[in-house]
């Protein structure tokens, strides 16, 4: 997905990346995932051991909440770092791909919301496919760590439809990535943004 829309020509910062970046050895995230978890929740290196951390974190929504304060305003500062390297470059649409924008409240402060969406059982067998070490219990739990898909599409500026084949996937995100270049050309002549109109970006 991230891959398409910077064909089309947007700026990508993942939020994922930024957080590993924040956890490898020596970090003062990691110190404090050590501090607050135990040492066992790193690697030989030095680095957190997501893999375990998550199996500790996704059942417990306190010990998530833990982690969330560790990582979360870290890795804002990183992504404000990184927009205004981009504004200095030449701005465009920037668009921040992150999984819990709508759970912490934080998609509030961007112009759009884009939510990604295909079928739960479809989601289900994705992240086991990318993630073989995960039991089906354990991705149903990241799962439902997450705000249902219902609620993102009911705040959704626009929605990017992956259930079908990449040539439909891409047309989808390339639709939402024209409206979205519309966005961004009213707010840099000072005119308020459009109505939000259809949210697959079909019209």
């Amino acid at each position: 997905m991230d891959a398409i829309l910077e064909g089309c020509g947007a700026a990508i910062i993942d939020a994922d990346a930024l957080v590993h970046d924040l956890l490898r050895p020596g970090t003062p995230q990691t110190r404090q995932v050590a501090a607050e978890f135990g040492e066992e929740f790193l690697t030989a290196d030095g680095a957190v051991d997501r893999r375990a951390l998550g199996a500790k974190i996704f059942p417990d929504h306190q010990a998530r909440a833990r982690l969330n304060a560790i990582i979360h305003p870290a890795v804002r500062r990183r992504e404000e770092e990184r927009k205004e390297v981009l504004r200095r470059t030449g701005g465009g649409i920037v668009i921040t791909d992150a999984a819990l924008l709508v759970e912490t409240g934080r998609y509030k402060i961007y112009d759009r919301l884009v939510v990604v969406a295909c079928d739960p059982d479809l989601q289900l067998s994705r992240l086991l496919a990318r993630d073989r070490d995960l039991t089906v219990a354990a991705a149903h739990r990241r799962l439902a760590a997450q705000a249902p898909l219902e609620d993102k599409i009911a705040l959704a500026d626009y929605i990017i439809e992956t259930d079908g084949s990449l040539t439909e996937t891409t047309r989808s995100s390339q639709a939402v990535y024209a409206l979205l270049r519309e966005d961004l050309d009213c707010k840099q002549r000072g005119m308020p943004l459009p109505q939000r109109r259809r949210a697959d970006g079909k019209g």
